[in-house]
């Protein structure tokens, strides 16, 4: 099993979402972030001047798959989160060691 996290922007949620259903990725967490990478943030004018943000609002989808189904996981993601400009994110792939379903005691593949 691999856990993939993939830091996206705001606006593609629905398309990932979207996207990952239709190929039976339903589970799935997200969390509101912040976040910067090469960009450094952003230079933003207002009334008073300019100003820099430094960390940009973005979402963590965080799902846990089947292993031979981690780089279809990983396609889907990225092609549905893509602009093609700076700050489309990043798609982080971990190890999972086991899972336990609390409700039903059930582990491996079958608790996700």
């Amino acid at each position: 099993m691999k856990k993939i996290e993939a830091i996206i922007r705001i606006e593609k949620l629905d398309e990932v979402r979207v996207a990952l259903e239709k190929e039976g990725f339903v589970g799935m967490t997200v969390t509101e972030i912040k976040g910067r990478g090469s960009q450094k943030g952003v230079m933003l004018e207002w009334r008073a001047g300019e100003y820099r943000v430094e960390f940009l609002p973005k979402l963590k989808i965080e799902l846990v798959v089947n292993g031979d189904r981690t780089e279809a996981a990983i396609r889907i993601i990225a092609e549905a989160a893509r602009t093609g400009a700076i700050g489309d994110g990043k798609i982080f792939i971990y190890p999972v060691e086991d899972v336990v379903r609390i409700r039903t005691g059930e582990r491996g593949i079958e608790a996700v």
